[in-house]
């Protein structure tokens, strides 16, 4: 099987990396800046579970993708803002047998993904990792979290399932096959907007707002709206992931944070309109209240109001 990898950043280099590894067949699509630096260093990977350099990865620049043919299977884990531009760079290596797996957080790029190659193209996807890029070019992982969960949309095992599943065997990550994979990515989308609303709209880490007046009430009741919004779709968390997802969020002296709130403290981009405003959206759809959710989002909006004034 021909895996072709979006970006060999923090995260599609990191699971392309383990993938290569394990002697598979993979290359990532990368600008030719990255491709010259990869070809003279080597993909690095620093990882509590192993370090890992390979030599010379096998990279592709956009130009010259056509002229590669099309791939089996498209790893995609690039930014929700960046992905009109991630759909236009791959689409030659998009044919008729391609599956296109997607590991980005929330669920609307699988409505653009559908538009762009067809949703019968499309798998659903979900990844665990905490990892970052340095200014050197290597990737650095920081906890030892790495899961990639994949399958079908509609539960079934089809061949290519299978397929995909004999690719994973053996990696030195935590790969999984899922018969419900829209309702894992909706669980962690439920979590992930808790956790990034609270923590950016309070500028602290879980701990801080537990320990603050009102703050483990704002928590709870934010992770609420979110769990309305997921049921009212048909895609409400399960009792345990819910029960346990609330644990997380309330630990007393949890120095968790939402990586978007490292990239507001950092003066990056992020995914406001995807992990915030998407969830507004489907909760008004279907008649959900979400004020909680709505003073996030005007945060979130207003930060890059002004990023995007200060930049002018």
């Amino acid at each position: 099987m021909r895996i072709l990898v979006v970006g060999a950043g923090a995260t599609g280099g990191y699971f392309g990396a383990r993938l290569a590894e394990a002697g598979r067949d993979v290359t990532f699509l990368v600008r030719p800046a990255r491709a010259e630096k990869l070809a003279a260093q080597g993909l690095r990977v620093r990882s509590p579970v192993g370090d890992l350099t390979i030599d010379a990865p096998q990279t592709v620049t956009a130009d010259r993708l056509a002229a590669a043919g099309p791939f089996d299977l498209v790893l995609l884990s690039s930014k929700a803002y960046d992905l009109d531009a991630a759909i236009a760079d791959v689409a030659p290596a998009v044919g008729a047998g391609t599956a296109v797996l997607p590991i980005l957080n929330g669920m609307r790029h699988l409505d653009i993904l559908d538009a762009a190659f067809g949703a019968e193209r499309v798998l659903g996807g979900s990844c665990g990792i905490v990892a970052t890029l340095t200014k050197d070019g290597e990737i650095r992982q920081m906890t030892d979290l790495h899961t990639l969960t994949y399958g079908e949309r509609d539960g079934s095992r089809s061949e290519r399932f299978s397929r995909i599943e004999a690719q994973m065997e053996g990696v030195r990550f935590q790969a999984r096959g899922s018969d419900r994979i829209l309702l894992e990515m909706w669980e962690k989308w439920v979590f992930l907007a808790t956790l990034a609303g609270s923590t950016t709209l309070m500028r602290a880490a879980i701990g801080d707002i537990v320990a603050a007046p009102g703050g483990r009430a704002f928590i709870e009741g934010l992770h609420d709206e979110c769990q309305s919004v997921a049921e009212a779709n048909g895609n409400g968390a399960r009792e345990k992931v819910m029960a346990g997802a609330r644990k997380m969020l309330t630990t007393e002296g949890s120095a968790m944070t939402a990586s978007m709130l490292r990239d507001i403290e950092g003066g990056a981009r992020i995914e406001a309109d995807h992990i915030v405003g998407d969830l507004i959206a489907r909760g008004q759809a279907k008649g959900v209240e979400t004020p909680l959710l709505a003073r996030v989002l005007t945060h979130l909006k207003a930060y890059e109001n002004r990023r995007a004034r200060e930049a002018a």
